[in-house]
């Protein structure tokens, strides 16, 4: 295996801002990562102060209908978290993350400059109208002045996107971790990117809000667009801390190329696999991904190995002598790197099923406390500022959990992380099955008082107080640290070196995909349920009227199932890189 001089004053692999050879000691480590902690505060605020409250804008002011605000939301939302994959794409095949970052900051910007024109500007939005009232009606923003409003969103979600798919694993860069304390840094480094997400969702939800509701969205998108441009300078001013990896060619092309081969040698008569098989007979060092010990630039060095490793075998065929095809020639490594890829995807469909509980803060529980008392002594507090209570929790835990917990952990068992990056995420999962549990009971609480109180068909505030939503949004809070957090550091150490930035983007697709499961199963839950005779556990005006609570039992058993699908997968799962403590 080639190690790294320790001895040399470049970093191998790596390159500054101006594409000349890294140096140590002077790019990389804490101070480089902090920007990129800044960035992510102003990031986030400029997204999510929109995206928080855009269901209103769309209603209110473009017409839309209730579910087409929301089903447009959920598209842009969901969108702009998959485009992540995109971002992670360029910038492990063609861009460093540093570039892509800039380019995607750009892009957002032009398209939150257009929806502020178009907020400002009466004559690019529909014209104004009364519900109810005939002789004003409401007609639904179309033509020029829709191909604004959609073009405008959908260059934000691109932007963030590229944003999304870079930024995390630009920061996490910066670590060297062929040592102890890099690995323990960009640790942390995790932790801090999840408490600056939640600082920019806390301003974003308060005091944008707070503006877009009584200044006018103009203001509101105005605060987004000038936020994401300042992030620009900021970020431009790490400059010469950064150490930015070298772009290695399309990671796709790697992943088809055998994924495709082993398909077709294994079509191949017998005859044409005696490298297989002689490579299977032959004696081999230990296997690669699971025992591998990192080089001091990360990069993966395999080619010390002559024959690939047992596990997913059926992909040996892909190294022959004589491929079907020289297009289609793989090297040991990149068979390796591939089966790096393949072990992981499973965990990221166990945590779809989180994401999808996830999704339940920004619609149904906001709609249980909108039914509540919102009433804060004299304030009243606006239920699109619900997402205050995960925010606030995650900004205390995660400094706790860097702080506390983790050395805490680090002395009982006597290992570097204390904690995994499996058991983390598995905590998570286990923190959503109690969420839902919770939210069912407060559910059943809530319209006993609706019941005893006489408002079952009133939608009259109920005499209770909207602090028991609290209560799932701690767990669902603290699972959200838990997992994403661990989620990107799990990716990001255990993707081959070239593939970093795309596999961490996965977490962010986890996300996306959360919320389009959501939609799916109201809409099968609706179909199953309603009949001739009984009405949909999901429908209807009033809210005390649902079956909210069996659809959160539901939820909950769905998350019991995922967690125990989890497990299995955890328990078989070996990790690619062991190092001994120092």
């Amino acid at each position: 295996m080639e190690v790294e001089n320790p001895l040399s004053n470049t970093w191998d692999g790596y390159v500054d801002w101006r594409g000349r050879p890294a140096l140590r000691g002077r790019h990389g480590g804490m101070l480089a990562a902090s920007f990129v902690l800044v960035v992510e505060v102003m990031e986030n605020l400029a997204y999510l102060a929109n995206a928080s409250n855009l269901v209103l804008y769309l209603s209110e002011y473009m017409h839309f209908s209730p579910s087409e605000s929301a089903n447009s939301v959920t598209n842009f939302m969901g969108t702009a978290f998959l485009l992540a994959l995109l971002g992670g794409f360029l910038s492990d095949a063609f861009f460093t993350s540093y570039q892509i970052y800039l380019i995607s900051a750009l892009i957002e910007f032009l398209g939150l400059v257009i929806l502020t024109i178009q907020a400002r500007s009466g004559s690019l939005k529909p014209p104004k109208c009364e519900l109810g009232n005939p002789d004003i009606p409401c007609q639904q923003v179309h033509g020029g002045k829709a191909a604004m409003l959609f073009s405008g969103l959908y260059l934000v979600a691109l932007g963030v996107g590229g944003i999304k798919g870079s930024l995390p694993a630009h920061g996490a860069e910066q670590f060297d971790e062929s040592t102890p304390r890099g690995r323990k840094q960009r640790s942390t480094f995790f932790n801090y990117f999840v408490f600056s997400l939640s600082a920019g969702a806390l301003i974003a939800v308060t005091l944008v809000v707070w503006i877009e509701d009584n200044k006018g969205w103009e203001w509101g998108f105005g605060v987004s667009t000038l936020t994401i441009f300042l992030s620009i300078p900021i970020f431009l001013a790490g400059s010469v801390f950064y150490r930015n990896k070298i772009p290695l060619g399309s990671p796709l092309t790697t992943i088809c190329k055998v994924l495709i081969a082993s398909l077709l040698n294994t079509c191949m008569p017998r005859s044409s696999s005696n490298a297989i098989a002689s490579m299977s007979t032959s004696p081999s060092p230990t296997p690669f991904p699971e025992e591998e010990i990192a080089t001091g630039n990360g990069k993966d060095t395999k080619s010390s190995h002559e024959s690939p490793s047992e596990s997913l075998k059926f992909l040996n065929r892909a190294v022959v002598n004589k491929p079907a095809c020289d297009m289609l020639k793989c090297s040991v490594q990149q068979l390796e790197e591939v089966k790096i890829v393949i072990k992981i995807l499973p965990v990221f469909g166990c945590t779809i099923m989180l994401n999808c509980c996830l999704a339940q803060l920004s619609t149904f529980s906001v709609q249980q406390a909108a039914t509540m008392n919102t009433k804060l002594g004299s304030l009243k507090v606006p239920p699109a500022s619900l997402p205050i209570f995960p925010v606030v929790f995650i900004m205390i835990l995660a400094p706790l959990y860097d702080h506390v917990i983790i050395p805490f952990a680090r002395r009982v068992t006597k290992s570097e992380t204390g904690i995994t990056h499996l058991q983390r995420i598995g905590v998570g999962l286990v923190l959503s099955i109690v969420a839902m549990a919770v939210a069912a009971l407060v559910e059943i609480k809530r319209k006993r008082v609706a019941t005893e109180s006489g408002l079952l068909d009133s939608t009259k505030p109920l005499p209770i107080t909207f602090f028991w939503i609290a209560l799932q949004y701690l767990f669902l809070g603290s699972a959200d640290l838990f997992t994403l957090a661990g989620l990107l550091e799990f990716f990001f150490t255990e993707a081959p070196f070239s593939m970093r930035s795309l596999a961490t983007a996965l977490s962010w697709a986890s996300l996306a995909m959360g919320y389009y499961l959501s939609t799916v199963i109201v809409s099968i839950v609706n179909s199953i349920t309603g009949d001739s005779k009984h009405k949909p556990w999901l429908s209807g005006s009033n809210l005390n009227q649902y079956h909210l609570e069996r659809f959160y039992w539901l939820m909950c058993v769905l998350s019991g199932l995922n967690f125990l699908h989890y497990l299995f997968w955890a328990t078989k799962y070996k990790y690619r890189s062991r190092r001994p403590d120092k």
